[in-house]
């Protein structure tokens, strides 16, 4: 984090502009107003990153350059895999009266497929939290079921599922539904079903919503009642071309829903009546490949065929590598007159060899991509590709906020730990003395006099910090009342946060943060330490 650490030294009440308020006049690095970045909205450092060696910038579109309402958008979804069980899997007709808790469920969960359980795990995979649907399990079952066995559990596929993504959210709520109906209706659900099968068939009802289109139409209809308004996105995007980058958008959307939400975003309207779609945002890019069907599309030996799009008719044209192919009979491939024909191109399908050759790319390692799935943006394209990463993580912004709160606590959480520890090691001390050193009577007499002295001191730190520990829970629990941090279980970094860590080499809140950065930054990590560092070197 480097410079960014000062910053969030400060107060950050008194130093800070939040740009999101000010939607008329969108504040970036390059304006003449200095602007001071509020703690939320900061880009945060894992790994060294010099902007200076990069040469073309990518961004995923879907909960990246398009943040969507949850509220409004996952509840979209869950209403239609509900009605695909009912109305195309045959679950009872009672599901169809069920509501959603948008706000339930949160990334870095795993679904236990064959025992209907919900985890929460360290980064060490020690499971921390664990639900059977929603009741939670005792410290007992907990062990029991996953800290008995000789060989440690992956916690992968095919057994497990990850909620990784914010589309996830939905199915991960309706599982939850869906194994306390079948443990409490026993009567409604066929004996054959299980939880691993209940799993399978919410994950066929989703795809049978992507599939048929049902949320992507409804979305385009009224784009603004799902997708959040960011007025920063162009000015991010014009500030990266007037750096003299190469700006990319690869996304698993379609041309024509990517050109509704992308025409929503760059001049926040709705195509109603005489308002039609152009594609103005065409020329803050270089290069569009849609259906790009990630995370394959990051593979050199994916076969896929790159086809060129005809922005104005949707129509895909054969090309060789990005070249267009004539045609048999000599017909003319010309794509439809339009003023941004030049500037862009507009692709489906492909990989990421046709990408690089179509931006001149010379090194993996000069590309930088921002993008929200830590699977199939980030992991891939950083194992695979070796490419810089930006991870987008909208809960971060809440809870670094909550953080700052919570910071007092947890230093004197650390203080009273510490006090406790030094208490202890004495009264260890004086026990030895007692039971195996040959002391005088009065001297033995003074020792166990100090041996309850401490004992009393011991008891009133350790009461002490029990109270701490209930006022850090208890502010904890305002990050999440189930879940509580995404970052963390308990004093260990939660198993999201050990992904972001791994695979991001930067993280922050939104994807427009980029605007508040000089494009030519040199992004730092902050110095990692060692436990027996902590108690050395000055923090």
């Amino acid at each position: 984090m480097g410079e960014n650490l000062g910053t969030v030294m400060m107060d950050k009440r008194t130093h800070s502009f939040d740009v999101n308020h000010v939607e008329d006049d969108p504040r970036i690095w390059s304006s003449s107003v200095e602007c001071k970045i509020d703690i939320g909205k900061q880009i945060f450092c894992n790994r060294s990153l010099n902007m200076k060696n990069i040469v073309a910038v990518g961004f995923d579109m879907d909960y990246t350059l398009a943040q969507y309402k949850a509220e409004t958008f996952e509840s979209l979804a869950y209403a239609g895999t509900i009605r695909k069980l009912v109305y195309d899997l045959g679950y009872s007709e009672e599901l169809l009266s069920w509501s959603f808790d948008w706000k339930y469920m949160v990334r870095g969960l795993v679904l236990d497929k064959k025992r209907g359980n919900i985890l929460k795990m360290d980064r060490h995979k020690y499971v921390k939290v664990a639900y059977h649907g929603f009741k939670e399990l005792s410290k007992d079952d907990k062990v029991e079921t996953y800290g008995n066995t000789l060989v440690r559990d992956s916690f992968d596929e095919p057994d497990y599922a990850l909620v990784d993504t914010l589309f996830s959210l939905a199915e991960a709520y309706l599982f939850a539904q869906l194994v306390d109906f079948k443990d409490n209706n026993p009567d409604k659900v066929p004996e054959d079903i299980d939880y691993a099968r209940i799993y399978k068939d919410v994950r066929a009802a989703v795809d049978l919503c992507h599939r048929d289109g049902t949320l992507k139409q409804m979305v385009a209809k009224d784009p603004e009642r799902y997708i959040n308004v960011d007025t920063s996105i162009l000015p991010m995007l014009k500030m990266l071309r007037d750096s003299g980058r190469s700006t990319f958008l690869v996304t698993n959307s379609l041309w024509d829903y990517t050109n509704v939400v992308m025409n929503f975003l760059c001049n926040s309207s709705v195509p109603d009546g005489d308002q039609k779609l152009n594609f103005d945002w065409l020329q803050y890019f270089d290069v569009v490949i849609t259906g790009s069907a990630k995370p394959g599309f990051f593979h050199d030996d994916n076969r896929a065929n790159l086809f060129e799009v005809d922005a104005k008719s949707g129509m895909l044209l054969n090309t060789d590598n990005g070249s267009p192919m004539p045609q048999v009979g000599g017909a003319s491939l010309a794509l439809s007159p339009t003023k941004l024909a030049k500037s862009c191109r507009v692709f489906q399908g492909g990989n990421v060899r046709h990408l690089h050759k179509l931006l001149s790319i010379e090194s993996s390692s000069q590309v930088l991509y921002v993008g929200d799935h830590i699977y199939g943006d980030i992991l891939r394209s950083k194992k695979a590709l070796g490419w810089r990463t930006m991870l987008v993580v909208p809960e971060l912004e809440r809870e670094v906020e909550l953080l700052w709160e919570l910071r007092k606590t947890r230093k004197e959480l650390q203080e009273l730990r510490n006090e406790r520890n030094v208490i202890e090691d004495k009264i260890h001390h004086l026990k030895w003395s007692l039971k195996f050193e040959d002391v005088e009577a009065d001297e033995k007499d003074r020792l166990s006099g100090e041996l309850h002295q401490l004992e009393g001191e011991r008891e009133r730190v350790r009461l002490s910090h029990q109270d701490a520990l209930r006022e850090c829970h208890r502010q904890v629990l305002q990050f999440h009342g189930v879940w509580g941090q995404l970052m963390k279980t308990g004093y260990q970094n939660s198993r999201f946060a050990h992904q972001v860590e791994r695979f991001a080499c930067l993280y922050s809140s939104q994807v427009t943060n980029l605007s508040l950065y000089s494009p030519d930054k040199y992004y730092r990590p902050s110095e990692d330490f060692m436990p027996h560092e902590f108690g050395i070197i000055c923090l």
